[in-house]
């Protein structure tokens, strides 16, 4: 699958939204990827997971987990391509942690997967969740990168399938909001500004 296969699914899908978003980083954004609309359809969710699982089907992941909410799905599609275990890391007091009976054992072997990373933060956390357990984290891999690139996890494999460098801002020093622009909180529930 080919970076140009994959933009012209998100824009068929109407999943690549302009606005003035609240990313799950902090970070203010003209741009979204909605990756949910791509990954409603369950053709796409296999083709795009399947990508992700054949690159890294030689570390021989056991397991794969996502953080809730986004990377749930990658996470239950990527392991069923892989054959493996598919679990959700949630996030409780700015931490991540494994509920719901999920547990790691120290021979597992993880990938952690996501549909979009901005700055790393919350496959970082992961890996740190994931390492605790003792086991061993074999990749991070993510539909997209909205940092063009500039994300790194050192000493770890990435993959992302394709990257874009959409301008992010801190609140205080973002564009859109002293414009008054709606800001708008994909994924999440409403919230009094």
């Amino acid at each position: 699958m080919t970076r140009d296969q994959l933009l012209a699914m998100f824009r068929r899908s109407n999943a690549l939204q302009r606005g003035h978003f609240e990313l799950s980083s902090g970070l203010h954004s003209g741009h979204y990827f909605q990756c949910a609309q791509v990954l409603q359809q369950t053709t796409q969710a296999a083709q795009i997971c399947r990508e992700l699982a054949r690159r890294f089907r030689s570390a021989r992941p056991t397991v794969v987990i996502g953080p809730a909410i986004g990377g749930i799905l990658v996470a239950h599609e990527t392991a069923r391509a892989l054959g493996a275990r598919a679990l959700y890391a949630e996030r409780v007091d700015a931490e991540m942690q494994l509920r719901r009976g999920f547990t790691l054992a120290k021979k597992d072997r993880v990938l952690i997967v996501e549909d979009a990373i901005t700055t790393g933060e919350s496959a970082r956390k992961v890996a740190e969740l994931v390492e605790a357990f003792g086991a061993k984290v074999v990749g991070i891999g993510t539909i997209v990168d909205r940092s063009g690139g500039k994300v790194r996890f050192p000493g770890r494999r990435y993959v992302r399938l394709f990257s874009f460098a959409f301008e992010t801002f801190r609140p205080h020093d973002c564009p859109l909001c002293s414009e008054q622009v709606p800001l708008s909180r994909p994924g999440r529930p409403k919230r009094p500004m």
